[in-house]
This record gives structure tokens, C-alpha cells and sequence, in this order.
């Protein structure tokens, strides 16, 4: 519990952090964003607009790095962190297209550094902090349904059984 309140503030920050400057200064990620837009954006149908992307995503990052900080809805916070966190990751570092060995070695750094906070972020929207998962009540639930269906057609069945004459 005490470990919680303080992992996810710890692993949020970098997320407001970088989602601020993101909304801030959209400028230096707007050729990832181009590049993202030309491979996926157009095909869905999202806006071909790179800075509106870069803002949105940092929008996302601020706001759900927010939410898990504060330990509210932290599944669905670090399901839209790591959503958010994939495009960034391979659009933004793309290390192996670097000539430069130093350009390349900070992209391959910062490149495996957001595959650690994806990591830590998939930890977060797994983790039930002791409670149930959803799936696990939605098994239960269907579980009691059906004993519950099976007691009521042995009660009707013995119900029907003792009125019969024979």
C-alpha cells in the first residue's frame, strides 16, 4: 500500500513532465509526429495535423501521469500512458535509421528508457492493489448466475415432483 502511493507519483512524473513540455514546445517532436501521421494517422483517419498530435499526445501524458499520480482510476491511467507512450517510442527514437554513432547512442538510450517506463506503466494498469480484476468478477458473477440458475430448476423440479399424484 505505502509502496503504491509512492511508485506512482515516482513513475508519473516523467509523464507530466514530458507531457508539460510536449503541450509547451510541440516544435522538436512535430518530424516523429509527420512521420507517425504518414504511417498510421492517415490510414485511421485521425487528423493529419503533426502539431495537433504532438499536443494531444502530450495532453494524454499530462493528464493520465495526473491521474495515476493521484492513484485515481490508475488502470485506465497507465492503459492510456502506455498507449500514448508507444507511438512516442518508435517514432521519436528510431536509433537504428542514426548514422551519427553519438545521435544514435542518445536515441538508443532514450529509446530503452521508454520501453522501461512501458514496462512500468503495464505494471500499474495490471495491478488491482489487491482487489479483484475485472475479469475475475465478471468469471464469479457468471459462476453464481449459473448455481444459482441450477438451484432454482432443482427447486422447481422438486417443487412440480411433490404435486404430482404419483
Amino acid at each position: 500500500m505505502v509502496f503504491r502511493k509512492l511508485a506512482r507519483p515516482l513513475l508519473a512524473s516523467a509523464f507530466i513532465t514530458r507531457g508539460i513540455d510536449a503541450l509547451q514546445h510541440p516544435g522538436s517532436r512535430i518530424p516523429a509526429a509527420q512521420k507517425f501521421s504518414a504511417a498510421v494517422a492517415e490510414p485511421l483517419g485521425v487528423p493529419n495535423d503533426p502539431e495537433l498530435l504532438v499536443r494531444v499526445n502530450g495532453a494524454v501524458m499530462a493528464g493520465a501521469g495526473t491521474l495515476l499520480a493521484l492513484g485515481k482510476f490508475p488502470r485506465v491511467a497507465g492503459a492510456a500512458l502506455a498507449l500514448s507512450l508507444v507511438p512516442a517510442t518508435f517514432f521519436e527514437h528510431r536509433f537504428w535509421e542514426e548514422e551519427d554513432p553519438e545521435v544514435k547512442a542518445a536515441e538508443k538510450k532514450q529509446f530503452f528508457g521508454n520501453l522501461g517506463l512501458l514496462g512500468g506503466v503495464v505494471l500499474a494498469s495490471l495491478d488491482t492493489a489487491g482487489n479483484p480484476s475485472l475479469v475475475w468478477r465478471t468469471k464469479n458473477a457468471a459462476h453464481i448466475a449459473s448455481l444459482e440458475s441450477q438451484l432454482a430448476a432443482k427447486n422447481a423440479v422438486s417443487a412440480v415432483s411433490d404435486k404430482l399424484p404419483f
